[in-house]
């Protein structure tokens, strides 16, 4: 019976000591970031926005130019059509089905030309994000930081989002990166 009882209290105090243990540990920091709202509010970012605006007008503007020439090239082909004969109607068809192709194949083009330059640009900006997510992460002992969007988080406190400290230390290395280029120029 005295047995019993001793093994007893040994193991409350076992259970004890693992208790305390738990109460002791520290308590896990999880962070978050908001990818696009760091794209959307730092230097980087909107510099990107700039340069794939700027692209989208220059191409927008060159497909509303051979859009015209399609156009003006099928009104003529309907006001001299009825004095033509019908082999040179074939031939000017043809040669508006041509300029139809080509302006498709321009468009397909550029859609690609649009895609690789924003793949490019945004790449190295979430690249930047994601060293300086991870330093951030080691320097004040994060254990884990996700990205709101991919990570499907629907609601949070907003003291877990760190995405201000990020654009900050991003804005100032951008500037430093940016003066550097400069400087070599």
């Amino acid at each position: 019976m005295k047995f019993n009882l001793i093994k007893m209290l040994g193991t409350i105090v076992l259970i004890c000591g693992f208790c305390v243990q738990a109460y002791g540990a520290d308590v896990a920091k999880i962070g978050t970031i908001n990818f696009q709202r760091i794209l959307d509010v730092s230097t980087a970012g909107k510099e990107a926005h700039g340069q794939l605006n700027k692209q989208a007008q220059q191409m927008q503007a060159d497909m509303e130019s051979k859009g015209a020439e399609i156009q003006e090239s099928k009104k003529q082909y309907e006001r001299e059509a009825l004095v033509m004969n019908e082999q040179m109607k074939r031939v000017k068809e043809q040669e508006i089905g041509k300029k139809i192709e080509a302006f498709r194949n321009l468009q397909a083009r550029y859609t690609k030309i649009s895609r690789e330059l924003q793949f490019k640009l945004i790449g190295k900006i979430r690249n930047d994000i994601d060293g300086i997510v991870k330093e951030i992460g080691k320097k004040e002992g994060y254990l884990l930081i996700l990205e709101q969007k991919e990570a499907g988080i629907i609601y949070m406190p907003s003291k877990l989002d760190i995405s201000d400290k990020v654009i900050k230390l991003f804005n100032t290395r951008h500037e430093k990166a940016k003066k550097s280029a400069e400087k070599k120029e």
